[in-house]
């Protein structure tokens, strides 16, 4: 009886979804400040332009990486005062999960996480730059998903026509 119990314990461990965050590290960072020390004598009048990018790969065994990827061009008046990058990523173990979970979780869940590291690094090198802080807004990756996925969805049937 005891053997059973172990035996169905371990099955039900070996096909339970897992999920295990790994290592959150920057892969990438890039700072760039064309127009000082000029720039710095105008007033601060400025124009946020962001751009927000996710790229997932799978690694050995049940391990992926997910890099979020925010790239951002501030500008003062029509000149540009900086444009800061950061590569942010994490080394992500997921085991046991349905496709469209699958999807979910690297598509919108990882990022999520990965978020407040990308802003804090964004933060703390636009500051060492001599600029304020950008206090970027939290971000709804689930909502981005959801979109992605239903405008590759209309592709395809407009593909399908």
């Amino acid at each position: 009886m005891t053997d059973q119990q172990n035996t169905a314990a371990v099955s039900d461990e070996d096909t339970a979804p897992q999920f295990s965050l790994q290592r959150i590290y920057v892969r990438d960072l890039s700072f760039e400040a064309p127009k000082s020390p000029a720039i710095f004598r105008q007033q601060w009048e400025p124009s946020v332009a962001l751009d927000l990018n996710t790229r997932q790969k799978p690694l050995e065994g049940d391990f992926f990486e997910v890099v979020l990827t925010l790239s951002v061009t501030v500008k003062n008046a029509e000149e540009v005062a900086f444009i800061a990058e950061v590569q942010q990523a994490g080394i992500f173990l997921i085991k046991n999960l349905d496709q469209a979970s699958m999807s979910h979780t690297l598509g919108a869940f990882c990022p999520n996480l990965l978020f407040p590291y990308a802003r804090e690094t964004l933060d703390s090198l636009v500051v060492r730059g001599s600029f304020p802080a950008l206090m970027l807004a939290p971000v709804n990756f689930d909502a981005l998903y959801a979109q992605e996925l239903q405008r590759m969805q209309e592709e395809g049937s407009a593909t399908v026509q």
